[in-house]
């Protein structure tokens, strides 16, 4: 977490719970989650405080289909940060959503994130746009991997691929020099021989119809839409907002930093959504 969120005032978070409560009470609220809401189980944002200064290009889909050696650099990177990214568990504010979904607040909740923390809290109706990394599938015959037993494959192919200081990033990455990139050996898929993607979407890709599909009608199903942890920068994210808007839903945004589109919502709220949404969580109680 950076220092930034660290230090954000808890009168603030007091503030914030008691308008969110007051705007929400007796209404179904769908909750579209980004990068900022697993910060504080210790995975990084691509734009939240203090990111933007140390923020590096993210896997782009095109150089991923396209150029071997930018699988082979994702891949090497991502057997370094497997097991940091995969160790993280659910925060309060996912916690807190589960809650408010078995309580009757939250219908279900959409998901920018790629995470699967939503789930492991609990959470039983989620829509990933942008996939899980928790698979692998092959974009040649389609069959699926589990991430965990590709990582034993990983590390069977490069036995001297020794652990490295990294920096982790938010889609699994991390950082690594080119220089341990030359030897590295990349798995191919154990149905066909094909190459292995993992099933998110990289940037410069489509979020498949039927999820952006089931994502709308989600929203329709609710009479308010929350956001929590999302700039709302991109497209994927943002569309939701606009629906919500022209639904003439009340809009609540909590997030800390920058975010597009706050003026369409009715309440803006910076502070950590572990500060807050807990105390939604109570304050509203059983529905």
């Amino acid at each position: 977490m950076t220092s930034s969120l660290d230090a954000l005032p808890a009168p603030e978070a007091t503030e914030g719970v008691e308008t969110l409560v007051s705007l929400l009470r007796g209404r179904r609220t769908v909750v579209l989650t980004g990068a900022g809401c697993s910060t504080e189980s210790g995975i990084p944002d691509y734009r939240g405080p203090g990111t933007r200064a140390r923020a590096r290009n993210p896997i782009q889909h095109r150089e991923f289909l396209t150029r071997p050696e930018t699988r082979a650099r994702y891949w090497a990177r991502s057997l370094l940060g497997w097991p940091r990214f995969s160790s993280a568990k659910p925060n309060a504010a996912h916690h807190a959503l589960a809650e408010l979904e078995r309580n009757g607040h939250v219908p279900g909740l959409i998901t920018q994130n790629v995470d699967r923390l939503h789930h492991a809290a609990g959470s039983s109706r989620v829509i990933e746009l942008h996939g899980a990394l928790a698979r692998v599938r092959c974009l040649d015959c389609g069959a699926h991997e589990a991430r965990a037993e590709l990582q034993e494959r990983l590390l069977a192919l490069n036995p001297g691929f020794t652990h490295q200081v990294l920096e982790l990033r938010p889609d699994g990455d991390a950082e690594l020099s080119s220089e341990l990139l030359s030897s590295f050996q990349v798995p191919v898929c154990l149905r066909c021989g094909g190459t292995l993607k993992p099933d998110v979407v990289f940037f410069g890709d489509n979020v498949p119809a039927s999820t952006v599909e089931a994502a709308f009608a989600m929203v329709e199903e609710g009479d308010a839409l929350l956001v929590v942890g999302s700039s709302l920068a991109i497209f994927s994210g943002y569309r939701f907002l606009v629906r919500a808007s022209e639904r003439r839903m009340p809009i609540a945004i909590l997030n800390i930093g920058e975010c597009r589109g706050v003026e369409l919502a009715d309440v803006r709220v910076e502070a950590r959504a572990g500060d807050v949404l807990p105390r939604l969580a109570e304050a509203l109680g059983r529905a």
